[in-house]
């Protein structure tokens, strides 16, 4: 889940400068807009992404969610297994 959230964290800004980039090249007959803000969108999603991932980080270890693992604990890794 907090894949996701890295993703959402740092694609919404580019998307929303760069639709709002458009419509000022649009409307104001120029074109520079959107490729200085798809920039500031950038920038802006990178910082997003940073601080939640401090945010994270500075959490000690016991409050963090624990970590679930697909496979389940009886099958192992696949190393684990003995060949015969």
């Amino acid at each position: 889940m907090m894949i996701s959230q890295f993703g959402i964290n740092m694609l919404v800004p580019i998307f929303i400068c760069s639709f709002c980039g458009m419509y000022l090249d649009k409307k104001l007959n120029t074109s520079f807009w959107t490729v200085f803000l798809f920039f500031i969108g950038a920038l802006a999603g990178f910082t997003n992404v940073f601080r939640f991932a401090k945010k994270i980080y500075e959490q000690p270890p016991a409050k963090r969610k624990p970590r679930t693992d697909v496979r389940k604990q009886s099958e192992g890794t696949p190393h684990d297994k003995k060949e015969n």
